[in-house]
C-alpha cells in the first residue's frame, strides 16, 4: 500500500523503512525507547506491520503496528522527525494505517502516548473503560545502563 501526496510518500513496504534513521530517533530523541540497541529495533521492525513516511527518499517519520492480523493490534514507535511536524502528515498516516487492509475486523486496537491524545481521539481512540482490568510488567530505563530488572 503506498500513497503519495506533496511530495511525500507514505508506504507500509518494509523494504523501504531506513533501519538506521528509525533506530537513531528512538535511541535518541524518544521518550520510550531512549538507548534501545540497533538490533532490537531491527528485530522489532521484521516482526510488526510498518509504516513509513518519505521525502525525497530520506525516512521522515515512522510507526509500527504489533499485531497478529486478526484481532488485535497495538500501535507504537510513532514519530515524525522534527523538521516536517505541523503538515499533517501524522494525520496522513493514521489513515493510511487505520484502512489498511490487514487491520480491518480487528477487536482491539489499542496504543499508549505520552502527549498526543487530541491527535489519536481525531481517530476514535479513546482512555481505557476499565483500566483497572489492564495489566503490564514494566522495566523503566530498561535501555540505560543503570536499568535493574
Amino acid at each position: 500500500m503506498e500513497i503519495k501526496e506533496n511530495g511525500f510518500i507514505f508506504s507500509d513496504d518494509r523494504n523501504l523503512v531506513d533501519v538506521k534513521a528509525v533506530h537513531h530517533y528512538l535511541s535518541t530523541q524518544s521518550y520510550w525507547a531512549k538507548g534501545i540497541p540497533f538490533e532490537l529495533v531491527q528485530r522489532a521492525i521484521e516482526n510488526s506491520l510498518c509504516f513509513g513516511i518519505y521525502k525525497n527518499q530520506q525516512q521522515v517519520g515512522f510507526a509500527r503496528w504489533v499485531t497478529d492480523r486478526t484481532t488485535f493490534a497495538y500501535l507504537c514507535d510513532v514519530y515524525v522527525e522534527e523538521a516536517f511536524r505541523g503538515l499533517g502528515l501524522s494525520k496522513k498516516l493514521m489513515s493510511l494505517m487505520l484502512f489498511h487492509p490487514d487491520l480491518q475486523g480487528l477487536r482491539r486496537y489499542q496504543l499508549a502516548t505520552l502527549d498526543a491524545h487530541g491527535l489519536y481521539e481525531q481517530f476514535g481512540f479513546k482512555a481505557l473503560e476499565n483500566p483497572e482490568r489492564q495489566m503490564a510488567i514494566v522495566f523503566k530505563d530498561l535501555y540505560s545502563r543503570d536499568a535493574k530488572r
